[in-house]
């Protein structure tokens, strides 16, 4: 399935906060979300989950607008990782996750032995199995943010929207998750995710969608849109990107 957003206006309160955004992102990508610090990122990913209602645009999943679908439909659809997830206070790591298999069930029938397999391999593919039965309340950020993004994958969408997934991780974990996330692509799902590192953006998103000031600047190809010039004036460094032997990007300083 795919996602498109289709000059997406947002406001909060009384300002415009994204001006008529648009990009598109179908089954085996890695779209990534990057800019500078309030640019609109996580804004943008708020109106492609509903969170945020546009002001004027559209958000269509395989052509259906998401803001008229039922929203247990799109919860069988759209799964969500957020950047600072709430601690759900007294539940454990893996009733946590469990929720995520609510859209396919509803809340009171108990969990099948097919759900508590999700589960498990959802636990495993983010390195969260040893945490089973900790109180989600008394993890650290970065645990928590690991819960976030299990929880979504054990709604097995087709969609999959992840803001600054590796947020609050150590190295180890930014790489584990985003491998987790390139194979999640590999296997067909259509993947957007708000990146600040661009040097993971490069090495882990197919395509790039540019956001300044509330507005998409460049989108397309990682290795096209990142130009020397873009570099300089929307992030105010001087880098460059290579692609050979491997994606990458050399950072030399300020612009």
């Amino acid at each position: 399935m795919s996602l498109l957003v289709h000059n997406v206006s947002a406001t909060l309160g009384s300002r415009e906060v994204l001006h008529s955004i648009g990009f598109e992102v179908r089954p085996g990508e890695v779209l990534g979300l990057v800019g500078p610090n309030g640019s609109g990122k996580t804004t943008a990913l708020r109106c492609c989950y509903r969170a945020l209602t546009p002001a004027s645009g559209s958000v269509l999943v395989d052509g259906v607008d998401a803001h008229e679908m039922k929203r247990a439909e799109l919860a069988r659809i759209v799964g969500v990782g957020t950047q600072e997830p709430a601690a759900s206070v007294g539940l454990t790591v893996r009733e946590s996750v469990a929720l995520g298999r609510v859209p396919h069930r509803g809340w009171f029938d108990r969990p099948s032995a097919s759900d508590e397999d999700i589960v498990t391999s959802c636990l495993r593919r983010v390195d969260l199995l040893d945490l089973a039965g900790r109180d989600v309340g008394a993890l650290s950020g970065g645990e928590r943010q690991r819960v976030s993004i299990a929880r979504a994958l054990a709604q097995q969408p087709r969609i999959l929207l992840l803001d600054e997934p590796t947020n609050h991780l150590d190295l180890r974990q930014q790489l584990l998750v985003m491998n987790a996330v390139r194979d999640l692509a590999a296997d067909g799902l259509a993947v957007v995710v708000t990146v600040h590192d661009l040097r993971l953006a490069v090495e882990y998103c197919t395509a790039l969608a540019v956001i300044a000031d509330g507005s998409v600047v460049a989108s397309g190809a990682t290795a096209e849109v990142l130009t020397d010039e873009l570099l300089a004036e929307v992030f105010g460094i001087r880098a460059t990107v290579r692609t050979r032997p491997r994606p990458t990007i050399d950072i030399h300083g300020l612009a």
